[in-house]
């Protein structure tokens, strides 16, 4: 809970991050298995690297334990932001908004942290982050910058 809490906090130490090359260097944090990993981006973004390796890693995570131990996870570009998608069975679109929600978790002996802990790091970056299903059937989750108001 104390790691969820400070995730929500707002971002004050932000850096450059070569999204491409970073989207390795989380991936090889993770256990995988025969999964594999395409960075399909050519995007720096303005962040946090702690917090959005563990935004990556839990993503990733979530896509080999849910998916199949071949599963492939694509991280690419979107107009304002970029996606994280996996070609693994997806999520119901009665259950997308549920994910989100601390405790919440579709396997045995999860936590239900690791996805609200993505909500509150992309929330601390003014990002948006949706959840729907990618090409493949899996799950794919977008971030994008907030706009600002314009008055």
């Amino acid at each position: 809970m104390l790691t969820l809490a400070r995730q929500g906090q707002q971002v004050s130490d932000m850096e450059p991050i070569d999204l491409g090359s970073f989207v390795e260097t989380c991936w090889a944090k993770v256990e995988t298995a025969t999964a594999t990993v395409v960075a399909d981006i050519d995007t720096t973004i303005q962040a946090d690297p702690s917090r959005v390796g563990q935004l990556l890693e839990n993503l990733m995570r979530n896509a080999v334990e849910h998916g199949s131990e071949d599963v492939t996870v694509r991280v690419g570009p979107l107009p304002d932001g970029f996606y994280v998608e996996d070609d693994g069975p997806g999520i119901p679109k009665d259950k997308r908004e549920n994910v989100f929600e601390p405790g919440y978790s579709e396997s045995q002996g999860g936590t239900g942290f690791g996805l609200a802990i993505v909500r509150q790091i992309a929330y601390a970056h003014n990002w948006e982050v949706q959840v729907t299903e990618s090409p493949d059937g899996g799950a794919r989750f977008e971030f994008a910058r907030v706009r600002e108001a314009v008055s």
